[in-house]
């Protein structure tokens, strides 16, 4: 007997292939990116510090402002044509910065447009996993696409150095480029059709998603959570981590050790939490967050360093069960009309402490040391997540039965 298509391995799936593919080849460039944008703008005539930091915050700044409007787009057009504009939205800073005629305003400007696509492509990317994979699939599929997205980040990261040293940033810029121009072909070959929302206005659209946000408990929570969450990892890994490995492990080799390690515990995370089944996902998914505090006050306490990179990997570990679990869930309990909004809403919420996190760390670790700050984010990460399983419906949704049907367990 042939299995039906719903049974077939998930790498038959043509569909999920190809977005398994476009997503591979996008953050492969993304990672291109991380080292090449910055190289690529210093190495322009008259630049430096100050312009490169006001070309990266015109690029940040977006994509905390414009991910709802994102949602609201999402849920109106073909969510692969909005994942194509994203992805071919970078190829003119490329350019700029390859003939040379870069003026700042111009290098900005297209900042911020390649800010807003990437606003934009995160809630178009939540909307597209249920068009593709069947139902019962989610978790599986969630799964494989962060193991292929790490993977192809770390690859990314490792071959723009040599890039970069090779043949100049803007080059590898290009590259960049164009690997968002197949991961946009790639995209295309989806043909997901748009829905018609008649004559609605985005206002009216934005009011939806936040009802359907707002009146779930056990949504809204765990994004309040991680509100503070990503505020504490935010600024351990972009200020404090660093001046810790700078004091005390000899620098940024150091630094390099631990970040590798927690990577490589999200691939593998990302892999085991794909066969993992749980019935109460959002519940595993919080206690899974407990974790992530651990290399924190490592770190504060000037722990060893393969102790410390021992956390990272079981920090990245828990930190993929936490995603692949909460993302198969919000998939399945939310109605696909409406999914892109919400899932602006979670990221808006997630994100929203992120600067300033990372705003207020440099201050307090001058006025009271690294090692208390970093103590004071294990703390708020140990009390945020403790605060999330005060919700009942957080410690009793239940996984979706066949039929897709939410089970809530009794309170008490």
């Amino acid at each position: 007997m042939t299995p039906s298509p719903a049974r077939l391995p998930l790498r038959r799936n043509r569909r999920f292939a190809l977005l398994v593919a476009a997503r591979f080849v996008s953050i492969l460039g993304n990672g291109f990116a991380r080292v090449a944008l910055a190289f690529a703008v210093l190495a322009l005539p008259g630049s430096g510090p100050g312009r490169l930091s006001l070309v990266l915050a015109c690029q940040a700044l977006p994509q905390l402002v414009f991910v709802l409007v994102g949602g609201v787009v999402a849920d109106r057009t073909s969510r692969s044509r909005l994942m194509v504009l994203a992805d071919v939205a970078y190829a003119g800073l490329a350019a700029m910065v390859l003939t040379g005629h870069a003026p700042l305003g111009a290098m900005c400007v297209l900042a911020v447009l390649a800010g807003t696509a990437t606003a934009m492509f995160a809630p178009a990317m939540d909307g597209v996993v249920p068009l593709v994979v069947p139902a019962d699939r989610l978790q599986e599929a969630n799964g494989l696409l962060r193991v292929g997205s790490h993977g192809a980040l770390l690859l990314g990261l490792a071959l723009s150095g040599v890039t970069v040293a090779f043949v100049g940033a803007g080059w590898a810029l290009a590259l960049n480029a164009a690997s968002f121009v197949v991961s946009a072909a790639l995209t295309g070959g989806l043909r997901l059709a748009g829905r018609p929302r008649g004559g609605s206005s985005g206002w009216t659209d934005l009011r939806e998603g936040w009802t359907a946000f707002a009146g779930r408990q056990w949504l809204w929570a765990v994004v309040v959570q991680y509100t503070f969450v990503v505020a504490a990892l935010n600024a351990t890994l972009g200020v404090l981590g660093p001046l810790v490995a700078e004091e005390e492990f000899g620098g940024a080799r150091a630094w390099s050790v631990l970040v590798a390690a927690q990577a490589l515990g999200m691939i593998a995370g990302a892999g085991a939490s794909a066969r993992l089944r749980v019935g109460r996902p959002v519940l595993v998914a919080v206690l899974a967050t407990f974790p992530l505090a651990a290399p924190l006050a490592l770190l504060g306490a000037h722990a060893p360093l393969a102790v410390i990179a021992a956390a990272m990997f079981c920090a990245g570990v828990a930190g993929d069960v936490f995603a692949v679990l909460w993302s198969t869930t919000v998939q399945r309990e939310i109605p696909e009309d409406t999914l892109s909004r919400v899932s602006s809403y979670d990221l808006f919420g997630s994100l929203a402490f992120a600067p300033l996190g990372l705003l207020v760390a440099g201050p307090v670790a001058a006025a009271v040391g690294p090692g208390p700050a970093l103590y004071g984010c294990a703390v708020l990460v140990v009390l945020a997540t403790a605060g999330a399983l005060l919700s009942p419906q957080v410690r009793g949704l239940r996984a979706s039965g066949p039929q897709g049907q939410v089970a809530v367990a009794e309170a008490g």
